[in-house]
């Protein structure tokens, strides 16, 4: 480090801001509630900390309007976080400043601008890996779900009575899927539409044929009952093929991560031991052009094995 006052400078503002994250994750975001709806027992934040952080998401809030950017209520919803956008852009934010800052001051001003810029895309790619994971969690519990709305439907409940008892009764996501489709429906979303968003939301097509068995059924009548066992016994075939397809793709889906993993783990390796030979590459232009040829390589190899590995059926 050429000036330790620099340094102590670096070190202060990314404690600065390390401390306006946890204030930002922590705290919830209660601005937008009018004073009168709040609960009067609940403890309000008026440490300088709290209003830096309550103002820094309002600003973001109105910037971003209601289409919520990047990071909007349709994708966190799919996610499973619970919270704003405007929360989860400033924490973002924060997080690429302060990631930025080490990087230029400790090791390169172009590693410090390319973690800046890659944190966002890293918050989007950990969204993405939560919603995958939410949706196949999902599709673990589809065979419970059937055998409930069955069972609901053999006792006489109406289809919506029966959805709300298997909401109740089901773990999450599949309790706040069906719940949301039952306030959907109560507020006067046609049913048909709110089964279907839901399908496309959790990228399910076994549930798609749950949702056109109902819809049929409130068509033209008959045993909805019967007819969802036959789906049922369906879907339980396909879950076993599926299984078998993941654990003989699971081989080849390690082997790219891992891939995918050991050139970035040895340049920052390599960068942290030596970092004089990583140096070349960020300031000589020969290296430059090579580490840009190189991301590019690395994100053709990256789409070709994940398309190599995913099977769809």
């Amino acid at each position: 480090m050429d000036s330790p006052a620099l340094f102590v400078l670096a070190i202060v503002l990314c404690a600065a801001a390390l401390i306006v994250l946890v204030a930002v994750v922590l705290k919830p975001q209660n601005g937008s509630i009018p004073i009168e709806r709040r609960r009067v027992d609940l403890p309000q934040d008026s440490s300088a900390v709290g209003r830096v952080s309550e103002s820094a998401v309002r600003f973001v809030d109105t910037a971003i309007g209601k289409s919520g950017g990047p990071f909007n209520r349709e994708v966190l919803y799919n996610a499973g976080v619970k919270q704003a956008p405007a929360d989860v852009t400033v924490v973002v934010t924060i997080a690429a400043l302060l990631l930025g800052a080490f990087g230029w001051l400790l090791i390169n001003p172009f590693i410090g601008v390319l973690l800046a810029v890659g944190v966002p895309f890293g918050a989007k790619l950990m969204l993405v890996v939560k919603t995958e994971k939410r949706r196949g969690k999902f599709e673990m519990q589809l065979t419970d779900t059937i055998q409930m709305l069955i069972g609901g439907l053999r006792v006489g409940h109406s289809v919506m009575r029966t959805l709300e008892a298997a909401a109740q009764e089901s773990q999450a996501p599949t309790s706040e899927e069906l719940a949301r489709i039952v306030n959907e429906v109560r507020i006067g979303k046609d049913p048909r539409q709110a089964l279907e968003d839901c399908a496309i939301r959790m990228d399910s097509e076994d549930f798609r044929w749950i949702g056109q068995a109902i819809q049929i059924n409130r068509e033209v009548g008959g045993d909805l009952a019967e007819v969802l066992e036959q789906v049922g016994a369906t879907i339980r075939e396909r879950s076993e093929i599926k299984g078998h397809v993941r654990s003989l793709s699971a081989e080849g889906k390690m082997s790219a991560v891992i891939l995918m993993a050991l050139p970035v783990v040895v340049a920052l390796a390599i960068a942290v031991i030596n970092p004089g030979y990583v140096r070349l590459f960020v300031e000589h232009p020969l290296g430059i052009a090579m580490m840009v040829l190189s991301f590019l390589m690395f994100v053709v190899g990256g789409f070709w094995m994940s398309r190599t590995v995913k099977i769809k059926f």
